[in-house]
């Protein structure tokens, strides 16, 4: 089964897998180093007094 590229559809290179190039490969690690990926939830506050502190 081939899978196809995440960012642009054509058909997964092994070499390169999930992704067809090295160009979209790079493209989906600016997305992360960017914050144009993120997980919804909560922020959390550094100075929750709620949150467990370390010992």
């Amino acid at each position: 089964m081939t899978t196809a590229c995440p960012i642009c559809k054509k058909p997964a290179e092994p070499k390169f897998r999930p992704f067809c190039s090295s160009r979209c490969a790079n493209v989906d690690l600016q997305r992360w180093l960017s914050g144009s990926y993120v997980l919804p939830g909560d922020e959390l506050d550094d100075e929750d007094p709620g949150r467990d502190a370390e010992t």
